[in-house]
């Protein structure tokens, strides 16, 4: 392929924001990544300034198209990948938020979600869905901002207000104020989306008082969401590729087969199953989602979703000051070896699936005088592989059952973590080369939607592995490890 086009491929993440440009060759030629500050107003609440993101997504790209040592001119696509579920809502004429956006892990709404457990139609919500009441989803946290900005619902109502996941919100950016859109993967994890009839559903608006005319476009996740305005980066590219973060990691993972799985570990762990055409409903709590849309077809997916993983290790590092650096924790689990006393449930803000629990919240099993730093951070490393066995052990349970794992992000550069994961889930795990899958997935899409590839076979291709990592641990073992760790979360629910 020719490697004079690029795709410039953004990830606006829960933590920080990236850019990377890619050759059509799936090669990265120059990145970028900012962190930005978490905002705590209350327990259980957490907030970003949409404004601090928007201004360090244009930093990162200015950054990464000065680093691939390319003209903006040369820029033939952009992709966008984003932290799902979060939700902004902000002028339509001005773009400006009315208010902090409501990240995904917040609790405000726990209360809300429980009076719709009584008073509304809670299997009506997961049929059209896919999803269930939790304060995870977007539309209580829409009208809780409706509800506590003076004058909010009013100006909603009167179609002077937009409401958007990260994605909506940055496209809109993006292109001056001229696109209110979103892709069908961002939109079927609103609560407001039909994933059946693929648009949004007026009795899913009512159930959760969200206004229609605060809604966006729902288009495909290869369809062209409008242009970039030439000031920003110096072209009016079109932006071409958008999916929401877990769905970007299964297609950057070439999960184009029904039955091929992945989990990302970022903030949170995600595991997502396609399950092809048909929209699988689990009896076991788990989503059933969009996994993409591409060219008018839709692929379902079965996914598991953990609140806490690699925001473990950093309340490891930044909570409790336990390590310097994340990779620390491998060194110390190499010291310690794997921990049998001591559990740790990091139930921050409620455990996801398949417990849906919102009032949770996380404890320390076990110590004693010689529990040692090591041995926290080892734990704390293992709740993460012992969550992950509960999406697998609820996944068996629907019918899914795969051979093999394919991972990706920050936490599976650590070996020790990887082996421990497949003993404890008793499947192969494999982990490829490039373990920046969701960023991958984001700029395969842009690439397909600007006629860059030919088809997905293109990034099949392009699929390496890295290392598979097969299981060691006797069986009996692995099961009393995860029994300890079933007992513990028994214990703080």
């Amino acid at each position: 392929m020719t490697t004079d086009t690029f795709i410039l491929a953004i990830d606006q993440g829960t933590t920080s924001s990236r850019a990377v440009v890619f050759d059509t060759n799936f090669v990265a030629r120059g990145s970028a990544q900012q962190e930005f500050a978490q905002i705590y107003p209350e327990p259980g609440w957490v907030e970003h300034d949409a404004d601090v993101i928007w201004d360090g997504v244009v930093a990162v790209c200015r950054d990464a198209i000065s680093a691939a040592g390319i003209t903006p001119a040369q820029i033939a696509a952009v992709g966008i990948t984003n932290q799902r579920e979060t939700t902004v809502v902000w002028e339509r004429a001005s773009g400006k938020p009315i208010h902090n956006a409501i990240v995904w892990q917040d609790r405000r709404t726990a209360d809300i979600c429980d009076a719709l457990k009584r008073s509304a139609d809670e299997s009506m919500v997961a049929a059209k869905t896919g999803l269930r009441f939790d304060p995870y989803f977007s539309a209580t946290k829409v009208a809780w901002i409706l509800d506590h900005v003076p004058g909010a619902r009013r100006r909603a109502e009167a179609g002077e207000l937009c409401f958007g996941t990260i994605d909506s919100f940055l496209i809109h950016r993006l292109t001056g104020g001229k696109a209110h859109v979103t892709d069908a993967t961002n939109a079927s994890r609103t609560a407001l989306f039909d994933i059946h009839t693929g648009d949004w559903d007026s009795t899913l608006a009512a159930t959760f008082n969200v206004p229609a005319a605060i809604l966006g476009e729902v288009k495909d996740c290869d369809a062209r969401f409008g242009m970039t305005d030439p000031e920003l980066f110096g072209v009016a590219a079109p932006i071409h590729g958008v999916a929401g973060d877990q769905q970007a990691a299964l297609f950057g993972q070439a999960c184009f087969e029904p039955g091929m799985i992945k989990s990302t570990y970022g903030t949170g762990c995600f595991v997502i199953a396609n399950t092809g055409a048909t929209a699988l409903t689990s009896q076991n709590h788990l989503l059933t989602t969009v996994a993409s849309r591409v060219s008018g077809e839709t692929v379902y997916g079965l996914e598991g979703s953990i609140f806490v993983a690699g925001s473990a290790v950093q309340w490891l590092r930044d909570g409790i000051g336990l390590i310097d650096d994340a990779r620390d924790t491998e060194t110390l689990a190499q010291q310690s070896g794997i921990v049998d006393d001591v559990v740790v449930v990091p139930a921050f803000t409620g455990l996801g699936a398949p417990y849906w629990d919102p009032h949770a919240r996380g404890a320390i099993f076990g110590l004693t005088r010689d529990t040692d730093r090591a041995k926290l951070s080892t734990a704390t490393l293992q709740s993460v592989a012992y969550q992950t066995a509960d999406l697998m052990k609820a996944m068996a349970d629907d019918g899914i059952a795969p051979t093999t794992l394919r991972v990706d992000g920050g936490m599976v550069a650590n070996d020790w973590y990887c082996q421990f994961l497949a003993d404890i889930i008793r499947i192969s795990v494999e982990r490829p080369n490039n373990t920046e899958s969701t960023i991958l997935g984001a700029a395969a899409l842009a690439g397909l939607g600007a006629g860059l590839f030919e088809s997905k076979q293109s990034l099949a291709d392009a699929w390496a592995l890295d290392r598979r990592f097969e299981i060691a641990m006797a069986s009996d073992v692995a099961d009393a490890h995860y029994a300890r760790w079933v007992d513990a979360v028994r214990r703080v629910r």
